[in-house]
């Protein structure tokens, strides 16, 4: 039975302006795993990456009805690719399936995620 559902969308330009400025966001954002997958990329693939697990992060918490702050933070949630390259969500904060979906133009990244029970 699906329990929630969020979407959240960012544009690509807002992420590269603030990787511009330096790795802090992408350290708070990102857990050690999805850091570590970041920093292997580059140029506008590095701005998307970036955005999509933020975006994502926002979805999940949208799905679960928390919002960040009420016990789920931006590290509570990981996405990393599988061996195919398709993106897989998990948190200890949800006890169920996680479907996500990250997609990406030349200016916005659009992010969804299904809770299933």
């Amino acid at each position: 039975m699906i329990v929630g559902v969020g979407i959240d969308a960012i544009e690509v330009e807002r992420v590269e302006k603030i990787i511009a400025r330096g790795d802090n966001f992408a350290r708070k954002v990102l857990t050690p795993k999805e850091f570590e997958q970041y920093q292997k990329l580059s140029g506008r693939r590095k701005a998307e990456y970036l955005g999509g697990r933020f975006s994502i992060k926002e979805s999940f918490v949208k799905a679960i009805g928390t919002g960040f702050g009420k016990g789920i933070g931006l590290q509570d949630v990981e996405t990393l690719w599988d061996k195919l390259g398709h993106p897989i969500t998990t948190s200890a904060k949800f006890d169920g399936k996680i479907f996500p979906s990250i997609t990406h133009d030349r200016h916005e990244i659009v992010t969804l995620i299904v809770l299933e029970k």
